[in-house]
């Protein structure tokens, strides 16, 4: 299986789908790999990520978690939260689309916070983001992670909107 990049009218690439996805997870090792169980817990392990800026493109849709191929190069809008030692870590993506859907803006935030503070935040983030650009947005929508690290353990929480050619 392999995917075919759609090209918009202005010779860009416009990706069709998108799916979210999350996980969080525990080392003993080292924080590299807390990081890569978390992308095995959110069924991106095998992809190369690619950080984008956080707009949905109107004919984008969303879908479910999909299987993607071992090394593709994968546009993600993802927020990480990386931590040693006894503390509360989160990271989450809020999404939504302009009234008229026209696109969509997509939030990310982490820190060291609970599922409550993270997703005010996130509700924050995104208004700010529809009143920068002065458009009127429907339902946000979340996806959350929170974890405790135990004390001298390493931990890790990601959330990513993966977007698929």
């Amino acid at each position: 299986m392999h995917f075919v990049a759609k090209w918009g009218k202005s010779g860009k690439m416009i990706p069709n789908e998108f799916f979210v996805t999350s996980g969080e997870a525990i080392s003993s090792i080292s924080q590299l790999n807390a990081f890569d169980r978390a992308l095995k817990k959110a069924g991106i392990e095998q992809c190369n990520l690619v950080p984008v800026s956080s707009i949905l493109p109107s004919t984008c849709k969303e879908r479910g978690w999909k299987k993607i191929p071992a090394g593709s190069i994968t546009h993600t809008v993802v927020a990480r939260m990386d931590e040693k030692g006894e503390t509360t870590i989160a990271a989450g993506i809020a999404w939504t689309w302009e009234k008229n859907m026209k696109y969509g803006l997509v939030a990310e935030a982490k820190g060291h916070m609970d599922r409550a503070v993270l997703k005010k935040t996130l509700k924050w983030k995104i208004d700010e983001m529809a009143k920068t650009r002065e458009i009127k947005i429907g339902e946000t929508n979340y996806r959350l992670e929170a974890l405790k690290v135990p004390l001298e353990k390493y931990g890790c929480v990601i959330a990513a909107l993966v977007f698929m050619p």
